[in-house]
Protein backbone atom coordinates (compact mmCIF):
# COMPACT_ATOMS: atom_id res chain seq x y z
CA UNK A 1 0.00 0.00 0.00
CA UNK A 2 0.92 3.49 -0.37
CA UNK A 3 1.81 6.11 2.26
CA UNK A 4 -1.85 6.77 3.92
CA UNK A 5 -3.76 10.48 3.20
CA UNK A 6 -4.39 11.40 6.44
CA UNK A 7 -5.26 14.34 9.36
CA UNK A 8 -3.58 14.75 12.44
CA UNK A 9 -5.02 15.81 15.24
CA UNK A 10 -3.75 17.81 18.35
CA UNK A 11 -4.35 19.80 21.62
CA UNK A 12 -2.39 23.43 21.18
CA UNK A 13 1.39 22.33 20.65
CA UNK A 14 0.77 19.83 23.40
CA UNK A 15 4.30 18.12 24.05
CA UNK A 16 2.74 14.81 23.28
CA UNK A 17 1.61 15.83 20.06
CA UNK A 18 4.78 17.41 19.10
CA UNK A 19 6.56 14.03 19.70
CA UNK A 20 4.58 11.97 17.43
CA UNK A 21 4.96 14.29 14.37
CA UNK A 22 8.27 14.80 14.88
CA UNK A 23 8.46 10.57 14.91
CA UNK A 24 6.11 9.96 11.94
CA UNK A 25 7.39 12.69 9.82
CA UNK A 26 11.18 11.02 10.40
CA UNK A 27 9.46 8.37 8.69
CA UNK A 28 8.11 10.51 5.14
CA UNK A 29 4.76 10.28 6.94
CA UNK A 30 2.98 13.55 6.26
CA UNK A 31 -0.20 14.87 7.56
CA UNK A 32 -1.89 16.48 4.45
CA UNK A 33 -3.82 18.77 6.87
CA UNK A 34 -3.49 19.08 11.25
CA UNK A 35 -5.91 20.36 13.20
CA UNK A 36 -5.13 21.91 16.38
CA UNK A 37 -7.71 22.65 19.41
CA UNK A 38 -7.15 26.48 20.98
CA UNK A 39 -8.52 25.97 24.22
CA UNK A 40 -8.70 26.97 27.68
CA UNK A 41 -8.47 23.65 28.29
CA UNK A 42 -6.17 22.64 26.17
CA UNK A 43 -3.67 24.97 27.60
CA UNK A 44 -4.76 23.49 31.06
CA UNK A 45 -4.07 20.07 29.33
CA UNK A 46 -0.66 21.13 27.98
CA UNK A 47 1.31 22.98 31.03
CA UNK A 48 0.01 20.00 33.01
CA UNK A 49 2.16 17.31 30.99
CA UNK A 50 5.01 19.80 30.58
CA UNK A 51 4.52 19.23 34.32
CA UNK A 52 4.78 15.83 34.44
CA UNK A 53 7.67 15.79 31.86
CA UNK A 54 9.71 18.84 33.71
CA UNK A 55 13.57 18.10 33.12
CA UNK A 56 13.36 16.12 29.69
CA UNK A 57 14.05 17.12 25.98
CA UNK A 58 10.75 17.34 24.11
CA UNK A 59 10.10 17.63 20.66
CA UNK A 60 10.17 20.75 18.31
CA UNK A 61 6.87 23.14 18.30
CA UNK A 62 4.28 22.02 15.35
CA UNK A 63 5.15 25.78 13.97
CA UNK A 64 8.71 24.98 13.66
CA UNK A 65 8.26 21.30 12.31
CA UNK A 66 5.15 23.27 9.78
CA UNK A 67 8.28 25.63 8.30
CA UNK A 68 11.13 22.52 8.27
CA UNK A 69 8.52 21.16 5.88
CA UNK A 70 7.81 24.19 4.16
CA UNK A 71 11.59 24.82 3.72
CA UNK A 72 11.83 21.64 1.30
CA UNK A 73 8.69 22.77 -0.39
CA UNK A 74 6.13 20.42 1.45
CA UNK A 75 3.10 22.34 2.46
CA UNK A 76 1.03 21.15 5.10
CA UNK A 77 -2.23 22.87 5.58
CA UNK A 78 -2.62 23.73 9.38
CA UNK A 79 -5.99 25.20 11.20
CA UNK A 80 -7.29 25.99 14.63
CA UNK A 81 -10.10 25.02 16.13
CA UNK A 82 -11.73 25.83 19.76
CA UNK A 83 -12.46 22.02 20.15
CA UNK A 84 -12.28 18.64 18.26
CA UNK A 85 -15.87 17.94 17.75
CA UNK A 86 -17.48 17.43 14.63
CA UNK A 87 -18.93 20.64 13.70
CA UNK A 88 -15.87 22.20 14.17
CA UNK A 89 -13.14 19.68 12.46
CA UNK A 90 -15.65 18.53 9.60
CA UNK A 91 -16.25 21.59 7.78
CA UNK A 92 -11.88 20.95 6.75
CA UNK A 93 -12.04 17.29 6.50
CA UNK A 94 -15.23 16.06 4.63
CA UNK A 95 -14.22 16.55 1.19
CA UNK A 96 -10.84 15.02 1.98
CA UNK A 97 -10.50 11.66 0.75
CA UNK A 98 -8.70 10.70 4.10
CA UNK A 99 -7.45 6.94 4.62
CA UNK A 100 -7.07 7.68 8.35
CA UNK A 101 -6.90 10.53 11.25
CA UNK A 102 -4.39 10.11 13.63
CA UNK A 103 -4.68 11.51 17.12
CA UNK A 104 -1.70 12.99 18.33
CA UNK A 105 -3.04 14.14 21.76
CA UNK A 106 -6.62 14.60 22.16
CA UNK A 107 -9.45 15.20 24.42
CA UNK A 108 -11.61 12.36 23.89
CA UNK A 109 -13.67 12.66 20.72
CA UNK A 110 -16.72 10.95 19.12
CA UNK A 111 -19.29 11.01 16.41
CA UNK A 112 -18.82 11.29 13.01
CA UNK A 113 -15.13 12.33 12.96
CA UNK A 114 -14.59 8.68 13.79
CA UNK A 115 -16.57 7.41 10.86
CA UNK A 116 -14.74 9.94 8.49
CA UNK A 117 -11.52 8.02 7.07
CA UNK A 118 -11.50 4.99 5.42
CA UNK A 119 -9.58 3.01 7.71
CA UNK A 120 -10.55 4.52 11.22
CA UNK A 121 -8.58 6.47 13.36
CA UNK A 122 -5.80 5.73 15.53
CA UNK A 123 -4.13 7.15 18.57
CA UNK A 124 -1.52 6.13 20.76
CA UNK A 125 -2.17 5.92 24.35
CA UNK A 126 0.49 6.30 27.29
CA UNK A 127 0.10 3.11 29.06
CA UNK A 128 -0.72 -0.62 28.44
CA UNK A 129 -3.63 -1.32 26.97
CA UNK A 130 -6.53 -3.24 28.07
CA UNK A 131 -4.85 -2.62 31.61
CA UNK A 132 -4.90 1.48 32.12
CA UNK A 133 -7.48 3.17 30.23
CA UNK A 134 -7.87 6.68 30.90
CA UNK A 135 -5.95 10.10 31.99
CA UNK A 136 -2.32 9.84 34.03
CA UNK A 137 -1.85 6.35 33.17
CA UNK A 138 2.08 5.80 34.22
CA UNK A 139 0.90 6.90 37.69
CA UNK A 140 -1.89 4.58 38.40
CA UNK A 141 0.48 2.30 36.70
CA UNK A 142 2.84 2.30 39.78
CA UNK A 143 0.02 2.60 42.23
CA UNK A 144 -1.68 -0.48 41.06
CA UNK A 145 1.48 -2.12 39.63
CA UNK A 146 0.96 -2.42 36.70
CA UNK A 147 3.30 -2.97 33.84
CA UNK A 148 4.27 0.17 32.32
CA UNK A 149 4.41 0.96 28.15
CA UNK A 150 2.68 2.53 25.57
CA UNK A 151 -0.43 0.99 23.12
CA UNK A 152 -1.30 2.13 19.38
CA UNK A 153 -4.95 1.39 18.99
CA UNK A 154 -8.20 2.25 17.14
CA UNK A 155 -10.33 4.34 18.28
CA UNK A 156 -14.06 4.08 18.75
CA UNK A 157 -16.88 5.70 20.79
CA UNK A 158 -15.14 4.54 24.20
CA UNK A 159 -12.44 5.70 26.60
CA UNK A 160 -8.83 3.49 25.30
CA UNK A 161 -11.70 0.61 24.16
CA UNK A 162 -10.82 0.48 20.25
CA UNK A 163 -8.98 -2.44 18.74
CA UNK A 164 -5.15 -2.80 19.53
CA UNK A 165 -2.51 -2.59 16.55
CA UNK A 166 0.91 -2.51 19.05
CA UNK A 167 1.81 -1.79 22.47
CA UNK A 168 5.32 -2.52 24.21
CA UNK A 169 6.14 -1.72 27.88
CA UNK A 170 8.68 0.54 29.01
CA UNK A 171 12.18 -0.94 30.50
CA UNK A 172 11.54 0.51 34.05
CA UNK A 173 14.71 1.05 36.05
CA UNK A 174 15.71 1.37 39.51
CA UNK A 175 15.79 5.60 40.16
CA UNK A 176 13.39 6.45 37.02
CA UNK A 177 11.21 9.21 38.41
CA UNK A 178 7.38 9.96 37.54
CA UNK A 179 8.77 12.61 35.15
CA UNK A 180 11.01 10.08 33.56
CA UNK A 181 7.92 7.73 33.16
CA UNK A 182 5.85 10.11 31.77
CA UNK A 183 8.70 10.90 29.29
CA UNK A 184 9.21 7.19 28.64
CA UNK A 185 5.93 6.43 27.24
CA UNK A 186 5.69 9.96 26.09
CA UNK A 187 8.41 8.79 23.64
CA UNK A 188 7.03 5.56 22.72
CA UNK A 189 3.48 6.47 22.26
CA UNK A 190 4.65 8.60 19.38
CA UNK A 191 7.47 5.85 17.97
CA UNK A 192 4.91 3.39 17.90
CA UNK A 193 2.68 5.40 16.20
CA UNK A 194 5.68 5.56 13.34
CA UNK A 195 5.71 1.66 13.34
CA UNK A 196 1.86 1.02 13.04
CA UNK A 197 2.22 3.67 10.25
CA UNK A 198 5.28 1.57 8.44
CA UNK A 199 3.40 -1.18 9.19
CA UNK A 200 0.09 0.32 7.64
CA UNK A 201 2.09 0.94 4.55
CA UNK A 202 3.60 -2.75 4.81
CA UNK A 203 -0.96 -3.84 4.14
CA UNK A 204 -0.05 -5.61 7.77
CA UNK A 205 -2.53 -4.20 9.90
CA UNK A 206 -4.78 -7.08 9.27
CA UNK A 207 -2.35 -9.21 11.01
CA UNK A 208 -1.51 -6.92 13.93
CA UNK A 209 -5.04 -5.85 14.44
CA UNK A 210 -7.04 -7.71 17.42
CA UNK A 211 -9.55 -7.08 20.19
CA UNK A 212 -8.16 -5.95 23.60
CA UNK A 213 -10.32 -8.09 25.94
CA UNK A 214 -11.06 -6.85 29.78
CA UNK A 215 -9.19 -5.52 32.39
CA UNK A 216 -9.54 -5.82 35.80
CA UNK A 217 -9.18 -1.99 36.45
CA UNK A 218 -11.61 0.76 36.03
CA UNK A 219 -11.26 3.59 33.72
CA UNK A 220 -9.06 6.23 35.33
CA UNK A 221 -9.22 9.87 36.31
CA UNK A 222 -6.43 12.04 36.36
CA UNK A 223 -4.17 11.17 39.41
CA UNK A 224 -5.12 13.60 42.77
CA UNK A 225 -2.27 14.32 44.46
CA UNK A 226 -2.59 11.42 47.23
CA UNK A 227 -2.05 9.25 44.04
CA UNK A 228 0.93 10.66 43.32
CA UNK A 229 2.11 10.98 46.57
CA UNK A 230 2.13 7.29 46.92
CA UNK A 231 3.86 6.63 43.48
CA UNK A 232 6.62 9.02 44.26
CA UNK A 233 7.36 6.92 47.36
CA UNK A 234 6.90 3.76 45.88
CA UNK A 235 9.67 5.10 42.65
CA UNK A 236 11.75 6.80 45.92
CA UNK A 237 11.46 3.21 47.87
CA UNK A 238 12.25 1.49 44.55
CA UNK A 239 9.06 -0.96 45.72
CA UNK A 240 7.40 -0.61 42.45
CA UNK A 241 6.57 -4.43 41.16
CA UNK A 242 7.86 -4.20 37.37
CA UNK A 243 11.79 -3.52 37.73
CA UNK A 244 14.20 -4.89 34.85
CA UNK A 245 17.18 -4.62 37.08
Amino acid sequence: MAKPNFAFLLLKEHPYGREMLHQIVSEGFIPSIIITENSAIGDEEREKFLKRIEGNEIAPTIESQIAELDAIGVTVKHVEVPIHNSENVMPHIIDMDLDLIVFGGTRIIRGEILDHPKYGVVNSHPGLLPDCRGSASPAWSVYHDIPIGSSTHFCDNGIDTGELLLRREVAVTRGMTYEDLCYETLVLAGVLMKEALVAYEAGKWSELRHPQGESEHPTFRNAPEEVLEVVREKLSEQTYAHYVD
